[in-house]
């Protein structure tokens, strides 16, 4: 039976969130923390790494120097590695950092499907499957760092029609799968290109929000963003071309594939559009060199690591304070 709760259910104007005054206008920091693999090879259960889980304290250490408190949104080969254990689970239990969930089925037992494209998306499983592979990774989370997840992402963005209804059973507080102005239908995916980017609610009688990860059109034309940007697909140099003329770029925020100058205009777009909420995202193997498409040198990791600064900064400037699932719940007016 399909759950009537649906995150790919487009929101009503009731359906969106609305903060305490006081909280203002706030960003969250989200880490895709999860398994190094090649991204251009087909999925498989095995051919991975972890060798990037010590990095993890470098980069908690330089969010505390800043006051920002990182989500780690892990998946089950990191929260059975014992190094995250260890790199961690101080600064989660004294609030200097967050750990959600983040479900990559392929890796993620029980292992009772073939590994295709089609299911790397949790929310393509049967719905016993995805709730089985959720129950196994939220309680080896909760083993490892002594802390009930209240976050999730499905891996790949991947939610289905059942995913909501797991999700407000488990006591997951915020679902933060949607990405906004993105479509992977293509692969069997999901289509997000026409969903907004302010929080709304999934299920307000269980306190289940969706929060969106920020992604915005800048540009003369970025008005026409959602409908145009689509198009280009057919075309992809234009993409290219309209952005270096100016007139519509997509912009998420993320150090990967975003230069710090797009990041600071696609903050600056997204405060225009009066957002409550900014989402950056980035994934945890990018904080070695040699795992991602991103970071493939010690000096891509130094600008890695000033990206960040320069946002933050940007964001300090611009009166956006940093927050954390604890004060979004807080805030959040039911």
């Amino acid at each position: 039976m399909v759950s009537p709760l649906q995150i790919l259910r487009m929101p009503e104007e009731k359906d969106f969130v609305r903060f305490a005054p006081q909280f203002g206008t706030r960003f969250v920091l989200t880490i895709d923390t999860e398994e190094e693999f090649d991204w251009s090879k087909p999925l498989d259960r095995t051919s991975h790494g972890l060798a990037h889980v010590p990095r993890l304290a470098k980069f908690q250490q330089f969010c505390e120097g800043l006051g920002v408190v990182p989500i780690y949104l892990v998946d089950f080969p990191v929260a059975s590695d014992p190094r995250a254990k260890e790199v961690l689970s101080d600064a989660v239990r004294a609030g200097r950092a967050e750990i959600g969930v983040q479900l990559h089925p392929w890796v993620n037992p029980p292992h009772d499907e073939d590994v295709t494209v089609h299911n790397s998306y949790a929310g393509n499983l049967p719905q016993e499957l995805e709730r089985a592979k959720f129950r196994k990774l939220r309680d080896t989370i909760e083993n490892a760092f002594g802390v009930g997840p209240a976050i999730y992402r499905a891996g790949r963005y991947g939610v289905g029609p059942n995913t909501a209804a797991i999700l407000s059973e488990c006591g997951i507080a915020i679902d933060t799968s949607v990405r906004a102005n993105f479509d992977y239908s293509a692969s069997g995916g999901p289509d997000f290109h026409r969903h907004p980017l302010k929080p709304w609610w999934i299920d307000k009688r269980n306190g289940l929000m969706e929060m969106p990860l920020t992604t915005v059109f800048a540009g003369h034309l970025a008005k026409l963003g959602k409908n145009l940007y689509p198009l280009l697909w057919r075309v992809p140099r234009m993409r290219g071309v309209l952005s270096r003329l100016g007139l519509l770029e997509r912009i998420s925020l993320t150090p990967e594939g975003i230069t710090l100058e797009e990041a600071v205009r696609g903050i600056d777009v997204a405060l225009d559009l009066g957002l409550p909420m900014l989402v950056l995202s980035f994934h945890s193997p990018s904080l070695a060199p040699g795992y991602t498409p991103y970071v493939r040198s010690e000096d891509d990791l130094d600008r890695f690591y000033a990206w960040w600064r320069g946002v933050f900064a940007h964001l300090a400037a611009r009166g956006v304070k940093p927050t954390c699932v604890r004060e979004i719940i807080e805030a959040a007016e039911i």
